[in-house]
């Protein structure tokens, strides 16, 4: 039995290509594809039309790749959305992970990576070792899954993931910024990770935030 993949993308030539390319492996076959994520949401009434991932654009008309992540998140949840976009913004990246998105690629990515990721998203839940990560975050090893956190810095990492800053984290902490800094830092240090999504995705990976 082949897992079934829904493109939902404006550029239709770019559809069709990725089309082709998931129709190529041998695990995997195309349903359909969308233009924007209002005609995936007005396909999803019928039954027959529920795949088992989509691979999401994010700049679409209409409604965009990271709205329509949070509808299929409510509404759909067994439904994997992996990201597939140029944008290469952290803040982009993170809003997709907190609509729920299990795995962020670049439209640039080789074949063999998006079959690796659509084959890991029906294993795992999650694809979170692509290339992007890795240039953003640094890589999740398992050692680095194995750090002991106090529980004050768990506590900060749950509050990362969530849409405050970090002063607002330490408004709800209890806290000063500058010991947020701190505790910021000090984590960035133990789990190699270089930026924010780093958190979001450690976070999810050892199931302190379900996105």
């Amino acid at each position: 039995m082949k897992f079934s993949v829904v493109v939902v993308d404006d550029h239709v030539l770019l559809s069709q290509a990725i089309v082709g390319l998931v129709d190529s492996f041998d695990k995997f076959k195309t349903l359909y594809f969308c233009k924007n994520g209002q005609e995936l949401v007005d396909k999803l009434i019928s039954p027959k039309n529920i795949p088992d991932i989509v691979l999401m654009d994010i700049n679409m008309p209409i409604l965009n790749g990271i709205e329509t992540t949070k509808y299929l998140k409510q509404h759909f949840p067994q439904i994997h959305v992996l990201a597939l976009s140029i944008e290469e913004n952290e803040n982009t990246i993170l809003k997709m992970l907190r609509a729920g998105a299990k795995g962020y690629l670049m439209k640039d990515t080789k074949k063999e990576i998006l079959q690796e990721a659509l084959l890991e998203i029906m294993e795992k839940g999650y694809y979170h070792t692509n290339t992007t990560t890795q240039i953003l975050v640094g890589q999740l090893t398992k050692k680095t899954d194995q750090v002991a956190l106090k529980e004050r810095e768990i506590e900060f990492i749950k509050q990362a993931c969530t849409e405050l800053t970090y002063k607002e984290i330490a408004d709800v902490m209890f806290l000063s910024p500058k010991t947020i800094e701190g505790y910021r830092d000090s984590i960035y240090e133990k789990l190699s990770i270089k930026n924010r999504i780093g958190l979001v995705l450690y976070a999810i990976r050892n199931n302190l935030f379900t996105p």
